[in-house]
């Protein structure tokens, strides 16, 4: 009896893997590129290359996507050529191949879009074989293996003439999936990928079954150049489910002089149970949604601890001793730390590979611009959860475009200011603390203007601070007409927001007139669950990020040094005295009533004071009583209909009442805002 299997199972693992393959491609052009500027080959580099495209394109294949291995196949024959002649890549094929990598990276995304994938471009192929100078070969296979007719493209029949001439068998194998194999860690992607190890695997090709009644199954019917003997190959795929059989025949003599040559890619059978370990122990994709959901559970459970927590309380009030509940509920929470720590680590990505796609960003702002640029990466091993990633990368984009269009000079202008006609853009990226890293973008470019900058603000500008507040600034543009590229006043506003209002993150800047500029972003590795500031302010408690505070003091009449003492409301005070000035270790700091500016009124004097740092100046914030340090899941608020300026989001402290998350530094701009109007 045929198990179903339906096909789109496979989407998944194939989008997964095909933007992984499709991502290294591209880095490994950009290797090639360089090393076309500096006159040399990285022959390794386009073997990798032409591994890549082949199983990008046996992928395709095995999902029935024939754009892709259309283009796949193009390419492959290209960079085979490539290989032959030494790792000489013009830098034309370079170019071109690159634009092939993008309409393959288009189809994958249709694919995982479920979207109409667009056809073969025809005018590309051409393009790809024009550039190709290898001979096309005049004779082609003579013996196509049965069921195969019709089904290989001429490179295949090529791969297969050769296989012939070198006396190497073809083998054709065919799997079929079942649940049992599932099971057993046994599928598709994993036949595939230990098949390829021994040997090369020429095509994969879906084939529907027919079952009993309306019941389809699916079988992968697979074209494999191999040295490694039938037993081999059924031990290297791990099932008795395959149908191995030699197509292509060659003398025993030949068959026997290749078996003892003991060439290292036929490798002896291993035992199976050896295989099945070695399975257990390989990377296992698991779809992101699954660890949402997993991160989610863990979110529910946090929330009823702290309403454990409560109930303790409340009992401990009535006189009853709780002393093993609360080594209980300890316990508790020192399990899901360890809990909350596994998690994370299983939702890490590194930093390194987030920024990969700047390699290409700037690659062609620097053609649209007309000015040679080199991007500098530094991430080392330093990473950070998925979803911190996913929000970062478009501020960094931002970063990253403004430094190539503003920053850097042209080339004639560097030079007579005794710069390198190559300007240079570094993003560096290192861990501060145990749950924080620091990302900085650097450029070597002319520096921003701050007297040019405050005449266009029509304000001054004495600060680094005081120019990112106003660089920051929705719709404000260092430039008067708009390019493809830039100036909107768009890009700065999404970095701010994306780092201080959705990160609870902070930005620097640091700026020389005519030596560069810096941007610093400092975020938290993980958002979902995160460690908090709760306190009270009247009757209301909120909660902040507790890595935005910097310190936490007393407030006292003696304090203030200049400036009336924080008010409250219906006092008569006007909003300008919702500020005092204290003197903190021999500094000067606002000290903002958090009440006057959320309007709530507890008739008592403030006595704590929070700590900030906005735009790199400190800042203070006083409350009326300070609760405690705990660890919080955070709720955001993204309905554009009840989002307030200065509330990032809610939590649960275990009392089944929402609780708001402040965004200090955004209070701080509606002071301003307040002030100023």
């Amino acid at each position: 009896m045929s198990e179903r299997v339906d096909l789109q199972e496979f989407v998944g693992a194939f989008v997964a893997e095909a933007e992984e393959l499709a991502a290294a491609a591209n880095l490994s052009l950009l290797e090639i590129e360089v090393a076309n500027t500096e006159g040399t080959t990285r022959p390794r580099i386009v073997r990798d290359l032409f591994r890549a495209l082949h199983t990008i394109k046996g992928l395709a294949g095995m999902m029935g996507v024939e754009p892709i291995v259309e283009i796949a196949h193009a390419l492959e024959t290209l960079i085979r050529s490539a290989d032959r002649a030494g790792g000489l890549l013009s830098p034309k094929a370079v170019e071109i191949a690159l634009q092939g990598i993008g309409e393959i990276s288009e189809r994958v995304q249709a694919v995982a879009e479920r979207r109409q994938v667009a056809g073969i471009p025809v005018q590309l192929i051409a393009t790809i074989a024009s550039i190709d100078a290898e001979p096309a070969a005049t004779r082609l296979i003579k013996k196509i293996p049965s069921g195969w007719e019709g089904r290989l493209t001429v490179g295949e029949l090529q791969q297969l003439d050769h296989a012939h001439d070198t006396a190497i068998p073809v083998w054709a194998v065919t799997f079929m999936p079942s649940a049992s194999n599932v099971t057993r860690g046994i599928t598709i992607a994993s036949v595939r990928r230990d098949l390829a190890a021994i040997g090369e695997l020429v095509r994969v090709f879906p084939r529907a079954l027919a079952g009993p009644g309306d019941a389809t199954g699916v079988a992968f019917d697979m074209l494999l150049i191999s040295k490694a003997s039938r037993d081999v190959i059924a031990a290297t795929a791990a099932t008795e489910l395959v149908d191995i059989v030699a197509v292509v025949a060659h003398s025993a003599a030949a068959v026997a002089e290749i078996a003892a040559s003991g060439a290292p890619d036929a490798p002896g059978a291993p035992d199976r149970d050896d295989h099945v370990t070695a399975i257990g122990r390989a990377v296992v994709r698991v779809d992101l949604s699954r660890l949402d959901e997993l991160q989610e559970q863990l979110s529910l459970l946090i929330v009823s601890r702290f309403r454990l927590e409560h109930e303790i309380a409340a009992i401990a009030k009535l006189g009853h001793d709780v002393r093993r509940l609360r080594e209980i509920a300890q316990l508790q929470g020192r399990q899901l730390r360890d809990l909350r720590r596994a998690i994370l680590r299983a939702r890490m990505v590194r930093v390194a590979d987030v920024l990969e796609p700047l390699n290409l960003l700037v690659r062609g702002l620097a053609r649209s611009t007309r000015r040679p640029v080199q991007l500098v990466l530094e991430a080392g091993d330093t990473e950070l959860d998925k979803a911190v990633a996913d929000r970062l990368l478009p501020a960094l984009i931002h970063l990253v475009r403004n430094a190539v269009d503003h920053a850097i000079e042209a080339p004639e202008e560097r030079a007579a200011a005794g710069k390198p006609t190559t300007g240079t853009v570094r993003v560096s990226c290192v861990a501060v603390a145990a749950n924080h890293i620091e990302l900085v973008v650097r450029d070597d470019g002319q520096g921003i203007d701050r007297d040019a900058i405050a005449r266009r603000a029509k304000r001054p500008i004495a600060s680094d601070a005081e120019l990112l507040e106003v660089l920051t600034r929705p719709g404000f543009s260092t430039r008067e007409v708009a390019t493809t590229t830039s100036g909107r006043g768009l890009g700065m506003d999404i970095v701010q927001r994306v780092a201080v209002a959705e990160l609870g993150g902070e930005l620097a800047l640091q700026t020389t007139l005519g030596a560069g500029t810096a941007f610093t972003l400092r975020v938290p590795i993980t958002i979902a669950v995160m460690d908090v500031f709760s306190f009270q302010c009247g009757a209301q408690c909120f909660v902040v990020p507790a890595s935005l505070v910097e310190e936490i003091f007393e407030v006292s009449a003696e304090t203030v040094s200049v400036g009336p003492s924080p008010p409250r409301p219906g006092a008569g005070a006007s909003t300008n005295s919702a500020v005092s000035l204290f003197e903190h270790r021999g500094q000067a700091i606002p000290l903002l009533s958090l009440g006057a500016l959320l309007e709530i009124d507890s008739g008592a004097r403030a006595r704590k004071a929070l700590v900030i740092r906005r735009n790199g100046q400190p800042m203070a914030f006083s409350v009326d009583r300070m609760i405690g340090r705990q660890e919080v899941v955070v709720r955001s608020i993204d309905d554009p209909l009840v989002t307030v300026p200065g509330i990032t989001g809610t939590t649960d402290l275990g009392d089944g009442r929402p609780t708001l998350m402040l965004d200090l530094n955004e209070l701080a701009s509606v002071y301003r805002d307040r002030v100023a109007s």
